[in-house]
């Protein structure tokens, strides 16, 4: 009995708990340092991916019109090859990339950048690059994230752009701080201040909230999106277990949904979002959109399932398809409610249609209702 005290206070001694901290530092360095590599790997891969994409269309002289399908068919050709990560939004992001960070920049060495902007120093540099050059190699001339160089593709000026990117290489800072720097203005407050190195030293320190984990760098979505790694984190395992039911329960519900897929994402302007459940309705031929929400259903939820709709209807719903619906569905203690979007289909006659073909809002929340009860007592 005393032994076993006695290990007991070995394994609460201060010099193990120290241990700990250095071994869990050591592992927190690794993942950083892992998800550093994949993103300049990555940032290198998608520069690449704009200029070839540009370099396509100048030399075939392409109209914008013709640019937006060349853009559509890449997509899908790259989606059926190479998997999630390619969609036309993406590629024009990178292309914008490309675009905003031209060859003369990206391969310029410190001794070249003291040659002036002239077409003949632009020649002199793209002369040096090899489109063979290993994308290793090209992804040191890239120290930011993916993630930021998407958030610095939406500020508008170039002089800004610059502003922020610097800032975010000296000082250190984390997507989220470079972020909500963009967000408050910070270059233009800066700019309009008498005291730009006061202003300049103090704004940019970091707050709590623009900190990241070592776990969260690693399930950034655009690093398993460019991995190839399923992103199926839930919220809790009651969540999960919920929306796995709701899957087998829709489709025993006399063989009209088809089921599309689980955890589906989805990237609108700069923000990724996720469905829980994507079906197809035979009957009705449409898409149906399902999110499980936690805690009362508010305005803020039929807002974002109809950003959802918008999104599902634009890129996921064919032309010989109806408009996609959405069924939101609140679950928490006590309560469970099932809602239809329906409000945004063009006609009442549809609207209708739906209505009458789609299972009873009631009939789902009750199963909500008993199959959260049903998990909660297994977990007691």
């Amino acid at each position: 009995m005393k032994s076993v005290k006695k290990r007991a206070l070995v394994l609460r001694s201060q010099d193990y708990d120290a241990m700990l901290r250095r071994v869990v530092e050591l592992i927190d360095e690794a993942r950083r340092s892992s998800t550093r590599t994949v993103n300049a790997i990555m940032t290198a891969t998608y520069w690449l991916v704009g200029r070839h994409v540009t370099e396509f269309e100048q030399k075939g002289k392409l109209r914008a019109e013709y640019g937006e399908q060349l853009l559509i068919r890449l997509a899908a050709d790259l989606r059926a090859r190479c998997g999630r990560g390619f969609e036309v939004d993406n590629l024009q992001r990178m292309r914008l990339f490309y675009l905003a960070y031209p060859p003369h920049q990206i391969y310029a060495t410190p001794s070249r950048k003291s040659f002036r902007d002239t077409d003949s120093a632009k020649n002199a540099t793209l002369s040096r690059i090899s489109p063979a050059m290993p994308i290793a190699d090209l992804s040191a001339r890239f120290p930011l994230p993916w993630s930021a160089y998407v958030r610095l593709l939406s500020v508008k000026t170039e002089q800004a752009r610059k502003f922020y990117e610097t800032e975010a290489l000296r000082g250190g800072w984390s997507v989220r701080q470079l972020d909500r720097q963009i967000n408050s203005l910070f270059y233009e407050r800066i700019a309009l201040s008498r005291n730009k190195a006061k202003m300049l030293t103090k704004g940019a320190g970091a707050k709590t909230e623009d900190a990241i984990s070592a776990e969260e760098e690693i399930k950034d979505p655009y690093v398993l999106e460019f991995l190839g790694l399923k992103d199926e984190y839930s919220e809790s395992d009651i969540e999960e277990a919920l929306i796995l039911h709701l899957e087998r329960f829709l489709l025993e519900l006399g063989g009209d949904f088809t089921f599309v897929g689980r955890q589906r994402r989805l990237r609108i302007g700069d923000e990724w979002y996720r469905i829980d459940l994507l079906f197809f309705h035979r009957k009705l031929r449409c898409l149906v959109v399902i999110d499980l929400k936690r805690g009362k259903f508010t305005h803020a939820d039929a807002g974002q399932m109809h950003m959802y709709l918008n999104y599902a209807r634009e890129y996921w719903t064919r032309a010989d398809e109806n408009p996609p619906v959405g069924l939101i569905l609140c679950s928490q203690k006590d309560e469970a409610i099932a809602r239809y979007a329906l409000d945004g289909l063009p006609n009442k006659i549809l609207a209708t249609e739906y209505r009458t073909v789609l299972p009873d809002e009631q009939l789902i929340a009750a199963e909500i209702e008993k199959t959260r009860r049903q998990l909660e007592a297994l977990r007691k």
